[in-house]
């Protein structure tokens, strides 16, 4: 009896290691499927390219100017309620769904929301009256296109409105000006410091302060000359030309100065330009067209039936179009595209500048995720996992573990070196191997990551410990 069981046992076993070996033969025989098939369907969509020379193409066109703004502040500044009036304004949003807004808002006891939620699109960024994640809208004047990245002001979503403005040309940094609220925000631990210096330090040269609710102190010249001061000071000292900051004078709330011009009755002092007319002026970044492919990835999802993996994100450098076939790194995995969108059209090409839809194929969501970069397989970006760093310290760094951001990308890393400190006018060492770095001083370091990552010389990052900006840097 004890010889019977002793066999049945065996023979079960057996049986279960037979079938743990057909099930893996199974997996592999259905990985080799899925590595041919990817493999025919970039083949398949790589003989679509017509081969443009889009560099001409481009130049050749006689489009608007494109630019992306990113809008930044602290919480409650009014930042998604000044973007929703503005789009109404322009009636990109229509009197009905506005109407609807304020309905649904009152309901819910936030009746002055009704223009936020034009942004504001998820249920919980509306109960909780905080924008969390990057809301994007896209406009038209007559003389440019728009697209808007509405960052979230709270310290909690940091991350989401570093991944913002890596997308954004310039900025649209949103002060509330009634009484106390603009000394909350920018001397309390409040976020308008932090989220300027991290626009700044990420390469964004032109901004416009919007001055948001002057309604609320009755349009007053010495509020709105008080916080100029203040903001021109600060600002300059982070690194932007005075040419290239503007100051308006608004309400997000009643539309005053967003897009109609500010009565002289209201503010007989103020002679300078509404919003619109600020950001019509502002110009777009130089596109690196002429540079390899560089497109970061902001988002994956599935666009459909017919598009199983599709992409967000925006061109960094080079361009792009339908039949292209791409590296995503750092997986090394290849892909095609088959389709291009921009405000949801349908592009046969797009350069750098745009932020864009692209459609893939040849390739599994599971080779991609937020923050790697597709790039061109004969030249692709380096996958590192230690750089050498310049950066400039908001706060004490020591050789310490950091979060390293690189828009949509964060990792966890260390600052294992502190090579030198350097002279911020000349570039010139200063001091070899300092214990520490001290606040507002610039340093090179080195740093190493616990994965590898896509990132290359000039590329801007973002050092965070504890849910606080310690610096900002460039791979050198």
């Amino acid at each position: 009896m004890k010889w019977y069981k002793e066999r049945m046992w065996t023979d079960c076993w057996a049986g279960l290691d037979n079938k743990k070996k057909k099930g893996k033969d199974i997996v592999e025989a259905v990985k080799d499927l899925s590595v041919v098939d990817n493999a025919a369907d970039i083949e398949r969509t790589a003989k679509t390219n017509k081969n443009v020379d889009v560099i001409k193409e481009f130049a050749a066109g006689n489009a608007k100017k494109e630019s992306n703004f990113v809008v930044v502040g602290h919480v409650d500044a009014g930042k998604s309620t000044l973007m929703g009036r503005l789009l109404y304004d322009l009636k990109v949003v229509d009197e009905r769904t506005i109407q609807k807004f304020k309905s649904e808002s009152e309901k819910i006891g936030k009746a002055s929301f009704q223009y936020a939620w034009v942004l504001d699109q998820t249920e919980e960024e509306r109960a909780r009256g905080v924008t969390m994640d990057i809301a994007q809208n896209s406009f038209e004047t007559d003389k440019a296109k728009f697209t808007i990245l509405d960052a979230p002001g709270h310290r909690d979503f940091i991350p989401n409105m570093i991944a913002g403005s890596s997308q954004a040309d310039f900025a649209v940094l949103v002060i509330d000006s009634s009484t106390g609220a603009f000394e909350a925000g920018f001397h309390l631990q409040g976020q308008t410091k932090e989220h300027t210096l991290l626009v700044r330090s990420i390469g964004i040269q032109r901004i416009i302060v919007a001055v948001n609710k002057l309604d609320s102190v009755s349009w007053a010249e010495e509020r709105f000359e008080e916080i100029r001061q203040q903001m021109t000071v600060f600002l300059t000292s982070a690194g932007f030309h005075a040419k290239n900051i503007s100051f308006v004078p608004c309400s997000g709330l009643t539309g005053e100065n967003v897009v109609t011009p500010l009565k002289p009755s209201k503010a007989p002092w103020y002679k300078g330009s509404s919003l619109i007319t600020e950001l019509e002026n502002s110009s777009p970044l130089a596109r690196a067209i002429d540079k390899p492919l560089r497109l970061t990835v902001a988002d994956v999802f599935r666009g459909g039936i017919q598009n199983p993996v599709s992409i967000s994100g925006r061109i960094d450098s080079g361009t792009l179009q339908v039949g292209d076939v791409l590296l995503a790194l750092p997986s090394g995995e290849k892909t095609a595209v088959k389709a291009i969108e921009i405000n949801n059209d349908p592009r046969p090409w797009a350069v750098a500048g745009h932020n864009c839809t692209i459609h893939l194929a040849g390739i599994d969501m599971l080779h991609l995720k937020q923050g790697d970069v597709l790039s061109s397989v004969s030249n692709p970006i380096p996958v590192v996992k230690e750089f050498t760093a310049k950066v400039l310290a908001f706060q004490t760094i020591t050789p310490m573990a950091v979060d390293i951001h690189r828009g949509r990308l964060h990792v966890p890393g260390k600052i294992t070196h502190l090579v030198r400190t350097l002279d911020k006018a000349t570039g010139e060492e200063v001091k070899k191997k300092p214990r520490f770095i001290g606040p507002g001083t610039a340093a090179q370091v080195k740093v190493s990551l616990e994965q590898g990552v896509p990132l290359e010389r000039g590329g801007r990052v973002v050092f965070r410990f504890g849910g606080v900006t310690v610096g900002s840097g460039v791979v050198e």
